[in-house]
């Protein structure tokens, strides 16, 4: 039997960063590759190139990571500088919105330099074409003046290794994606994997929590760090004034509850897109747009926020004719497939 539950999304399972996950986030963040729990075979990988490009004294090549939400491609960027022993530079697509502004920061990094950009596939085309010669030879060409005096001015940059992040592997163009010599792909976490990293939270900020309580809410955290961490947060409070101090199973499955999240890791939107798959469409196929629509949730946000979670763990298929429910849906909702 479902619990009931409101049909609308918590705050705490989306994967997207809140003003709370920025303030509360740096203090949480490893400082050495070794401290990073989970992704093995892309640390494993990774420490290989770092380790080989400190051996000959170079900058690593430009690097790529791609994953959904919330798995730690900003925590990562930040460690590879910190193994390269060189300063960190932050920044992102939406905000390099002019040739000018990627000029001012590539013209200021030092030799080895780690420049971050998040989103890096909301890069405009103007900026990216300025990227080219930047990663390929380190020089950027740029126009001063106008119309009959305009002229172009080349700049010899310091060596540098761009790291990009993307939610969207496919929105990258693949003169962009060429540049980079080491591509990673970011996956979700395995509970065990939840489990080291909500244990390790708690004793950062100095949480008193059992086995049982980390891993319920391992369990329900969407294979996502960013979302166990701020349950983690949330489940702190609910000890706090309804309990002793300490989060167990039942203290953690009080607040998950009144958080909207059952024990499939699913909220009000979850099971909304489910439902509707099944009761008005028969279990699919639909386009993206009329589920939105029928749901009256944005598109988009289905897509990157609710859409990879239940295709992870089974309960929708993407299809090029749309999307369909699979056997899983009708066994959460207790629904025949013939209905």
């Amino acid at each position: 039997m479902i619990k009931s539950f409101k049909d609308q999304p918590s705050e705490a399972i989306t994967p997207q960063k809140t003003t709370e996950d920025i303030i509360s986030e740096p203090s949480l963040r490893p400082q050495r590759l070794s401290e990073f729990i989970g992704q093995k075979e892309v640390l494993d990988n990774l420490s290989v190139y770092i380790q080989a490009a400190k051996e000959r004294s170079e900058a690593l090549d430009h690097v790529l990571l791609f994953g959904p939400p919330g798995l730690g491609k900003t925590t990562l960027a930040n460690l590879i500088s910190n193994e390269m022993q060189t300063n960190f530079r932050v920044s992102s697509g939406p905000i390099i919105d002019k040739p000018g502004d990627l000029a001012g920061i590539l013209t200021n990094l030092s030799d080895g330099d780690v420049f971050f950009v998040d989103e890096i596939h909301r890069i405009t085309t103007v900026v990216e074409e300025y990227l080219y010669s930047a990663m390929e030879d380190f020089t950027i060409d740029i126009m001063i003046d106008k119309g009959p005096s305009a002229r172009s001015i080349k700049l010899n940059l310091n060596s540098f290794t761009l790291v990009g992040a993307t939610t969207k592997l496919g929105n990258l163009t693949s003169p962009m994606r060429d540049r980079f010599g080491v591509i990673l792909r970011m996956n979700f976490y395995s509970i065990d994997e939840l489990i080291k990293i909500i244990t390790r939270s708690a004793n950062i900020l100095d949480i008193r929590i059992d086995k049982n309580g980390s891993l319920e809410i391992a369990r329900r955290s969407r294979g996502t760090p960013r979302i166990a961490n701020r349950i983690l947060r949330r489940a702190r409070d609910f000890a706090q004034v309804k309990s002793e101090g300490k989060i167990t199973r039942e203290v953690a499955c009080m607040a998950l509850d009144r958080m909207g999240i059952d024990e499939s890791g699913l909220d009000g939107v979850d099971r909304r897109i489910l439902v509707s798959l099944v009761e008005k469409y028969k279990g699919g196929p639909v386009g993206l747009d009329t589920l939105g629509v029928s749901i009256s949730e944005d598109a988009k946000t289905i897509e990157e926020v609710y859409e990879p979670f239940l295709i992870k763990q089974g309960f929708i298929q993407r299809t090029p004719r749309g999307r369909i429910a699979l056997d899983k849906t009708y066994e959460y909702l207790k629904k025949p497939q013939n209905q």
